[in-house]
């Protein structure tokens, strides 16, 4: 480490003003940061210090999706094993060629012996995983650095979660060209357009979701994501896009025990594995779990607001019991309970590391938690109203953040009143 940090010294006055590269500064000064300690630090008590600075809250960040990273990729290789035992065609791409070059040809039994091992779905799940993991760090990157050098200021580290969040949000199949494209877009238009890092009002890795989803609905639509794909495609329907197609007369809940949609093999889907995340979805998304192991790191670190995510629960329970009671007879999702709402689809996963987001979220306590409510309400409205787009999470986080600001003006004219007739007493 001290040859580096020579190494690092001996090379800074080429970027320090007048210097050679000085355009370049916000490169060497990422790279010596993100290594070691900034140079100059405050020596005295001028303003309200705290020990965590941007770097170590990316960093716990960053821990906490772990659980999440590590679901994703035994999750897909184990999904993709599954879809082949079953009969589907292997895939006809790179990833699954290096796999084979790996393990060995792949058939139908051969898939099915390979499910019980851990190492093979993992590996698997990993070779898809980090091709779009890399396509999101470089095109991301350079649009971060672009814009540091342009305007003259530090990289920030608020893209090393944004960095990470956006391949578990993502098919793992989805062309690279098209994550490239959606994290830049999510960066340019949903942050540097804004001023920067802290300065963005919507979510940066679902802005640029939102995007593809509208753009490219073939590739990253929700109601149909990839198990395996073979030259003549397979695609699974995922639980969500069943239960939103299903017959109301032949769907059953079974508490949490189980879920039977419509008639048939392979319609029954059981809750623990809803919960445990062995189902198909977004590479990070179907892992109730791993996501609660991420909360529990965000809130002992008070990184993630219990409020918001609180919120979030109770705007989902009572709005789904609410249309539970209502009913209809024509369409299923109005009789799925809050607890299944809960374990489908990108519920767990955007509760945990989207909405509680510190810059596009509310500031406040109070209006934490209304913009928690707000989440969990629109997140079940969104699926059962509009049953053509089973998901809902990602357009119900992305519409509470331009509302975040309003409740907290709301919240602090209320304080602000309150003091006031106190003062007047």
């Amino acid at each position: 480490m001290q040859f580096l940090r020579n190494t690092l010294d001996k090379v800074e006055h080429h970027f320090e003003k007048g210097g050679k590269l000085e355009s370049m500064y916000a490169l060497y000064e990422m790279g010596d940061t993100f290594l070691f300690t900034p140079g100059s630090v405050t020596k005295k008590g001028a303003h309200v210090r705290d020990s965590l600075d941007l770097k170590r809250m990316m960093i716990t960040v960053g821990i906490a999706l772990q659980p999440v990273i590590l679901m994703a990729q035994w999750n897909t290789g184990n999904q993709a094993l599954s879809a082949i035992a079953s009969g589907a065609p292997v895939r006809d791409d790179l990833q699954m060629s290096l796999f084979q070059a790996i393990f060995g040809e792949l058939s139908a039994s051969a898939a099915a012996d390979m499910q019980t091992s851990v190492i093979a779905s993992f590996v698997l799940g990993l070779i898809y995983f980090v091709p779009v993991f890399l396509a999101t760090q470089v095109a991301g990157g350079i649009c971060e650095a672009g814009f540091s050098i342009v305007r003259k200021h530090e990289i920030n580290e608020g893209f090393l979660v944004t960095g990470m969040l956006f391949p578990l949000i993502l098919p793992p199949t989805i062309p690279l060209w098209q994550v490239a494209l959606g994290i830049m877009f999510g960066v340019i238009v949903g942050k540097e357009m804004f001023g920067g890092t802290g300065m963005n009002v919507l979510n940066v890795a679902l802005t640029g979701r939102a995007f593809l989803f509208f753009a490219y609905p073939a590739q990253i639509s929700g109601d149909k994501v990839w198990q395996a794909v073979g030259p003549d495609g397979y695609s699974g329907a995922t639980w969500l896009a069943k239960a939103a197609s299903a017959d109301p007369a032949t769907i059953t809940y079974n508490g949490l025990d189980s879920a039977v949609m419509g008639e048939g093999a392979g319609m029954t889907l059981s809750w623990m594995d809803a919960f445990l995340g062995m189902v198909p979805g977004s590479m990070g998304e179907t892992s109730a779990l791993a996501c609660l192991l991420g909360a529990g790191i965000l809130l002992a670190t008070r990184i993630g607001a219990w409020q918001t995510m609180l919120g979030v629960v109770a705007g989902t329970a009572l709005t789904a019991i609410g249309l539970n009671a209502i009913g209809s007879d024509t369409n299923a999702m109005f009789a799925m309970p809050f607890w299944w709402h809960m374990v489908l689809g990108g519920w767990a996963f955007g509760m945990v590391f989207m909405a509680t987001d510190p810059v596009t979220s509310s500031f406040s306590a109070k209006a934490k938690l209304g913009y928690g409510l707000g989440i969990g309400i629109l997140v079940v409205l969104v699926r059962v109203v509009n049953p053509a787009y089973p998901e809902g999470m990602m357009l119900a986080i992305l519409f509470m953040n331009l509302f975040a600001p309003l409740l907290d003006h709301f919240v602090i004219q209320a304080n602000i009143k309150r003091r006031i007739a106190r003062h007047e007493a």
